[in-house]
């Protein structure tokens, strides 16, 4: 057969094959899965020193790094009304220097060590990060008591830090997620700090270094922080590093603990941007925390609702009506608080119909237990990311900071997947029934009001905000 005939025919060769292929498959049902593997948690060390401070030692991993997290309980919550900002700011400056090395030789530093020193700063704590070589982790926590003990805090980098503040708070404040977030948080938590998501432009503007170190003073100590070390690392010298660097750290302020008050209502919001092309939704109420007996059987729940691609709302409105590309729920934890919010941008011309959906799957889930292996798919998939999400270093202290920040004790960890897989198809049901409940459910919506208002009109309390 010539090169030419051979060509000619391949085609219909590969198509003959692919056929058959997909004839067999059709005909195999796809194996069981085997069932969900039990997440282990390393053994570890957790101790205190004689300042208050913790430190948790997790040898982890055949890989010669190290991570070490100092997280210190303390952030936008601690902010004064009127410095809102500040808790941000210092973090920024905790990146520019010592009093032993400048900003230049801090970073130096960390490369050396194959890293570069990362900070955050959220509601309610704030950390100092770096991954290093396993030979570097005793210098690698020398540096970061440095960073969080003795910070340089220039006034020369505070204009910079400034400006690039605000215009991160410029370019938020024109996208619509970041206006629905605002608002949906503003009017569950009123006047409380997890209320406020950006500070103003005022209040950034009138920050002054005195502020910063003020800030500093009455919020970094070691009474609220503790030493993550997870990965391989020389214990011995890890622990004289901590001893050595953290014991003579001031004791400082005591956590403080500001719970707040959330407002479940049924209220609908809306925020006009004309022209807008899509409508964005935020649709949630308070629930229970993460300290609830409730707690893993509402997050089995989300993820059965809205919180996985196999979801029912996003099976719903994406699959089934095309309103949106990729809506989702979730558990929104804070210390000692929650919130179930659904999120989706929608078709303008499905904002009405895609609230309906997401109502009607709410209230179908409340009168009727979902099925076994419906339940049992949406068990295998938390229990199978659980596991894949604590496989790194810096994803196991961010699990340990997490139950640490709530209280929740090692056996939370222990015991998830377990706990998972406890839930049954009626607790689905009565979770959704007692707490996930539409009647008293704020909605915000940001789109174009000429267009969806007689859309909105059947959800009840339209309060335009500007």
């Amino acid at each position: 057969m010539t090169r030419a005939r051979t060509l000619k025919f391949l085609p219909i060769l590969i198509a003959s094959v692919v056929c058959s292929t997909l004839a067999f498959a059709q005909k195999q049902a796809p194996p069981a899965g085997g069932p969900p593997k039990p997440f282990t948690l390393p053994p570890h060390e957790t101790y205190a020193l004689g300042n208050g401070m913790k430190v948790t030692l997790v040898p982890y991993g055949n890989i010669p790094k190290v991570t070490v997290s100092v997280v210190l309980r303390t952030g936008n919550i601690n902010e004064p009304k009127d410095e809102l900002g500040v808790a941000d700011i210092t973090g920024e400056l905790l990146k520019e220097g010592t009093t032993s090395l400048s900003a230049a030789a801090l970073a130096e530093a960390a490369a050396k060590m194959g890293s570069s020193l990362g900070i955050g700063v959220t509601e309610d704590i704030t950390s100092a990060d770096i991954d290093v070589l396993s030979e570097s982790g005793a210098d690698a926590v020398k540096l970061l008591a440095g960073v969080m003990q003795h910070p340089l805090l220039p006034d020369s980098e505070l204009p910079r830090i400034k400006t690039n503040m605000l215009r991160h708070i410029a370019v938020a404040k024109s996208q619509p997620s970041q206006i629905a977030l605002a608002r949906f948080r503003k009017l569950m938590y009123g006047d409380h700090p997890y209320g406020e998501i950006l500070p103003t432009e005022e209040s950034v503007n009138k920050l002054t270094i005195a502020d910063v170190k003020k800030f500093y003073s009455e919020n970094y100590g070691a009474a609220r922080a503790h030493v993550y070390v997870a990965g391989e690392f020389d214990t011995s010298a890890v622990k004289k590093a901590i001893a050595d660097s953290f014991s003579g750290w001031a004791k400082g302020p005591a956590p403080a603990d500001h719970v707040p008050k959330p407002k479940a209502q049924r209220l609908l919001d809306l925020t006009d941007r004309p022209g807008a092309p899509q409508s964005t939704l935020y649709v949630g109420l308070p629930v229970p925390n993460a300290t609830s007996p409730d707690s893993v059987k509402l997050i089995v729940t989300n993820a059965l609702l809205g919180g996985s691609f196999a979801s029912r709302i996003t099976s719903n409105i994406r699959e089934q009506k095309g309103y949106t590309y990729s809506p989702r729920s979730q558990i929104s934890n804070r210390y000692h608080d929650a919130y179930w919010v659904e999120v989706a941008d929608v078709r303008t011309d499905a904002t009405g119909p895609a609230l309906k959906e997401i109502f009607g799957e709410i209230e179908r889930l409340q009168k009727e237990a979902p099925s076994t292996g419906e339940l049992q798919g949406i068990q295998s998939y938390l229990s199978g990311v659980f596991v894949i999400q604590n496989s790194s270093r810096q994803a196991l202290i961010g699990q340990l900071r997490f139950v640490d920040l709530q209280g929740l004790g090692e056996d939370y960890l222990k015991n998830y997947v377990q706990r998972v897989n406890a839930v049954k198809p009626a607790d689905a049901q009565q979770v959704t029934a007692q707490y996930i409940r539409p009647e008293v459910m704020t909605i915000v919506v940001v789109g174009d009001k000429s267009k969806i208002s007689d859309q909105l009109a059947p959800f009840s309390g339209t309060r335009p905000t500007n």
